[in-house]
């Protein structure tokens, strides 16, 4: 049984590298588009509002959908569901594809945590959980190191309409993988999973918190610069930099993989601390500050040599993603165990909606003359300013007391 959850972990680990490989696709690819489609900053921005929001609406949806299906069913029809979905952008013929494939992708993908998390849940006891979604959370940076090179040779081979047909290919074997390997395991802790699938806290409820609100807003804030930094990296480099395919390829990946390394650090800074005998509301703080430290360096981005551009990227994505992986485990520390599926849903879904309103705000500012110098030195203010609202609004980091 021990081996066989492990690569159920891998198996899914596998799948969230599909997803991250999938939503690069359009990034990367937006210059070899250019040339049959045109696309404005703008509608560039359209295009990731149209992939957020449904990402953001189904993050939170996601998880009843697979408490309705089952996992085994749920991740195989998600998945089938965003590969198909990844495979139309290759049939567009125009802006109204493209978003109408992009928003169909959101769709799918955004149940992809909530599925992994059940998942987790009924295969691996309490002491190996989050050593399990560490590894599986590894697949985010595997798929988005994996994506800069790995589409510019798809376009220089095949053209860009094959990086979406081969994404969605891959999907799909994936899903048949997952339909014969997975089966739920015997002796699953039939408790735990009941606090899990059934909740006893509605979001109304929820939402009445004060603590749930700051949660919401640090993330709305801190993931509105993560996906402009997904989305427009690539973009930068064309337009700025000069870049073609082939040294977006060489470079764009090195921040991704920084987004791996910091989404390691982080919660081993918080967990060293708290083993140390540091408090739990100081050993978050003190990391969650460190990383929100990081992120102001963006400003000099436009002010720097390429090579240096590139690093202090790689700064920023190390930051953020260490960041992000210590907020996610504050509704943990907070909130009752069967709450914090809901809760953590509802600050998942903040930060989509914060990343769609502001994709399409810097694809304004861009087409109006404002400048990446203007997007960049707006977005290195937002960690700090999400690091603020959780001092002041979510306040001591400690469990609940409910009645």
């Amino acid at each position: 049984m021990d081996e066989r959850r492990w690569r159920i972990a891998l198996l899914i680990a596998a799948a969230i590298a599909i997803s991250y490989f999938d939503r690069q696709t359009l990034p990367v690819a937006i210059k070899a588009i250019q040339h049959e489609i045109p696309v404005t900053n703008f509608q560039f921005g359209q295009l990731n509002l149209a992939f957020l929001l449904a990402y953001g609406a189904m993050y939170a949806a996601g998880g009843k959908l697979i408490d309705v299906l089952g996992t085994r069913k749920g991740f195989f029809f998600i998945m089938v569901w965003w590969s198909l979905a990844c495979a139309s952008h290759g049939l567009a013929a125009g802006f109204a594809m493209l978003a109408a494939s992009r928003l169909l992708l959101g769709m799918g993908e955004g149940g992809g945590f909530p599925a992994a998390t059940k998942a987790v849940a009924e295969f691996f006891p309490a002491a190996e959980r989050s050593t399990a979604m560490g590894l599986i959370n590894a697949g985010t940076a595997v798929g988005a190191v994996i994506a800069p090179p790995g589409i510019a040779l798809v376009i220089a081979m095949l053209g860009w309409r094959w990086v979406f047909f081969l994404s969605g290919a891959i999907g799909l074997a994936w899903s048949y993988w997952w339909s014969r390997r997975f089966r739920l395991p015997r002796g699953a802790d039939d408790r735990f999973l009941s606090s899990v699938t059934q909740p006893s806290f509605t979001w109304f409820q929820l939402l009445r918190n004060r603590q749930v609100w700051g949660l919401v807003t640090a993330k709305f804030l801190s993931d509105a610069a993560w996906f402009v930094y997904m989305s427009w990296l690539a973009k930068y480099l064309y337009d700025v930099r000069g870049f073609d395919t082939a040294h977006v390829g060489y470079f764009a990946w090195i921040p991704f993989a920084a987004s791996g390394v910091g989404s390691l650090s982080g919660g081993w800074f918080s967990s060293r601390l708290i083993r140390s005998g540091h408090s739990l509301d100081f050993s978050r703080k003190l990391a969650l500050g460190s990383s929100a430290a990081l992120m102001p360096w963006i400003f000099f981005v436009t002010h720097a040599p390429v090579q240096w551009a590139i690093v202090l990227f790689a700064i920023a994505f190390f930051g953020q993603q260490s960041w992000s992986a210590l907020v996610m485990t504050v509704p943990a520390d907070i909130f009752p165990r069967a709450a914090v599926g809901s809760v953590a849903g509802l600050v998942g879904m903040g930060g989509a909606f914060g990343g769609a309103i502001f994709n399409l705000a810097v694809g304004y500012m861009l087409d109006h003359k404002m400048g990446y110098g203007a997007v960049f030195g707006m977005l290195s203010t937002f960690h700090v300013i999400a690091f603020a609202i959780i001092l002041l609004v979510v306040g001591r980091i400690r469990p609940l007391e409910t009645t």
